[in-house]
């Protein structure tokens, strides 16, 4: 789970985003008119990000109540309801596109890691993420690719080392990369380097890594690839490997499977929000739009 408090500061920035000075839509409703609503799935789909919703609403209007129905990770139908809620009609509209947006966006990702997690149901390979996340949204997504069934990799650049073509270039080669990073970091840092060939392969393996990345190699080059490593390194597969792919490339024996798309190009779950019964304190009110 997360804490929301981390990421009030990103709530505020979307609502201030959309609602700047005011919203001029709902100035044609009463202040003392409410409503319920409802929130539901018009698709099948992993829900994530119902706390973030919930946040969202209070945020505009603490006097809006919010009924969570399920919780992230449900395996929602079309047509269920999600959230239920019930307070002011303006800060209910208001909040509706801000909260859509994290939650279809969240159980976007959670829904394509689920399709990812059961395309190598009964391997022992792992589906996980990558870097190539949304400014400021790192955290979330990776926090859906959990509730979806998968594990995330690094962090960021800080929590461990990854050695990739430019650094291998950068100083004359694999052996001499991992040779100057381990006298730059300390014992409890995982090493992983990039192979796009046999000849790194080997080399990654003479070198103790922790992790190898096999990068955008064919199925029978990994096969070997994973032969050869014989449990030296953990083994990772990376670079374009698409969803009808993924039972093929996992059964080569890699331990992990990483995506970019999980987070980078993942499409939307589609919800929507229904007004339900609406009433107002004074009925002259209503009746002057005031």
């Amino acid at each position: 789970m997360y804490a929301t408090f981390q990421f009030q500061e990103l709530i505020d920035r979307a609502l201030i985003e959309d609602i700047g000075t005011g919203d001029l839509s709902t100035k044609i409703f009463p202040n003392d008119l409410t409503s319920m609503a409802k929130l539901y799935a018009k698709q099948d789909g992993v829900v994530a990000g119902l706390e973030l919703v919930e946040q969202v609403f209070q945020r505009v209007d603490p006097r809006i109540e919010v009924c969570k129905l399920v919780k992230d990770g449900y395996e929602v139908k079309v047509g269920e309801v999600v959230i239920e809620l019930n307070g002011p009609l303006s800060g209910i509209l208001q909040g509706e596109r801000t909260a859509l947006n994290f939650l279809q966006h969240l159980s976007g990702i959670a829904t394509a890691t689920k399709r990812a997690v059961d395309q190598v149901s009964g391997l022992s390979t792992c589906i996980v993420d990558t870097r190539k996340t949304l400014p400021g949204w790192r955290s979330l997504q990776k926090y859906a690719v959990r509730v979806g069934g998968g594990q995330n990799h690094r962090f960021g650049l800080y929590d461990a080392v990854m050695l990739k073509d430019n650094h291998l270039t950068a100083v004359g080669g694999l052996t001499e990369a991992v040779k100057r990073v381990r006298t730059t970091i300390g014992h409890m840092v995982k090493i992983e380097v990039e192979c796009e060939t046999m000849e790194q392969v080997e080399e990654a393996v003479a070198c103790g890594v922790d992790v190898i990345m096999l990068d955008n190699m064919k199925i029978d080059e990994m096969l070997l690839a994973v032969q050869y490593i014989d449990r030296r390194a953990i083994v990772e597969a990376s670079g374009g490997i698409q969803e009808g792919q993924l039972r093929q490339v996992a059964e080569t024996g890699v331990d992990l499977i990483s995506i970019g798309a999980l987070t980078h190009s993942v499409r939307a779950m589609d919800f929507s929000l229904d007004i339900g019964e609406i009433k107002a304190t004074t009925r002259a009110s209503w009746e002057r739009g005031s």
